[in-house]
């Protein structure tokens, strides 16, 4: 088996106080990265850094919001003025508030959008401005989910965000491909606290947290620990994935997916184009192609 060698390394991994991006920002530093910590909460983040280097890991705390430029190129400029450089930026941080749209309120609808698409952005900018000045390349790994490839019911901001971040991964692929930067989309499944608030997924939460195993039919699906995400995040900070950018893949549990890229599922034409009432009369023949949202019955 091959060894990931991340020795020479640097990352930074926002949110990572707990739950999934503790797991990357661990296995990041376990294959030899240093490791820049990022979290609002202050004493989660000291955690993190306290498991990494009571291993013999390299790691730090940066306590801070992500989403103002000012965090982000302050994560970028701890990683450098610590350990040298920077090499892998993991944008993992943002702010869950689950809303149906008739009851979504501004202040949440904001709190989401702002942690999770600008500072993605916020953070990806600052990580390429780096390693454009750097010269050898560099690692964009931004965490997408299931509902911004799908949908979710109740998860308007949270689904709008994460979807965004899968379109962030297309253009910056082919914008920072010139100066040897992959970007891709790691879309987890996972049984952490937000999983505890799917009907009936509680109680399975608690069970794996207090040490037992993951129930074979989830971990055949797809979910699994934290800790079953974390070796991609480790395999696309390294050197043998450098041709493998502009991606979104699928991973937890026993499950490994590479999501399709968007294409037009059915295509039609007609001579001079349409009127509403040839298209009235066309669309019978459309519908079959249509992908139903509305519930059965």
């Amino acid at each position: 088996m091959q060894n990931i060698d991340l020795s020479e390394r640097v990352a930074v991994v926002t949110g990572s106080g707990r739950g999934l991006g503790r797991a990357y920002a661990e296995a990041l530093a376990a294959a030899g990265a240093a490791v820049v910590v990022n979290d609002l909460d202050a004493d989660a983040a000291g955690e993190t850094v306290a498991a990494i280097t009571g291993a013999g890991g390299r790691a730090v705390a940066h306590v801070g919001g992500v989403g103002p430029t000012e965090t982000a190129e302050q994560l970028v400029e701890r990683a450098v003025s610590e350990f040298g450089r920077l090499d892998v930026m993991c944008t993992n941080a943002g702010a869950l508030r689950d809303r149906t749209l008739l009851k979504l309120a501004d202040d949440e609808m904001d709190m989401v959008l702002d942690s999770h698409i600008r500072g993605t952005i916020t953070c990806g900018r600052a990580a390429a401005r780096q390693f454009k000045e750097q010269g050898d390349g560099g690692r964009l790994i931004l965490i997408g989910s299931p509902a911004g490839q799908l949908g979710s019911f109740g998860q308007t901001a949270y689904a709008a965000s994460k979807a965004a971040i899968v379109g962030l991964v297309r253009v910056w692929s082919v914008e920072l491909a010139r100066i040897g930067v992959t970007v891709n989309a790691v879309i987890p499944k996972a049984l952490t606290r937000m999983a505890a608030t799917i009907p009936g997924m509680a109680e399975v939460v608690e069970q794996v947290e207090a040490g037992g195993p993951v129930p074979e039919h989830l971990r055949h699906n797809g979910t699994g620990t934290v800790a079953d995400v974390a070796p991609l995040v480790v395999y696309l900070s390294a050197a043998e994935s450098a041709k493998v950018t502009g991606q979104y893949f699928g991973f937890g549990g026993d499950r490994f997916s590479v999501w399709a890229h968007p294409s037009e599922a059915f295509v039609t034409h007609r001579s001079g184009g349409w009127t509403t009432e040839q298209l009235a009369l066309d669309f019978a023949d459309f519908t079959d192609h249509l992908r139903s949202h509305l519930p059965a019955g």
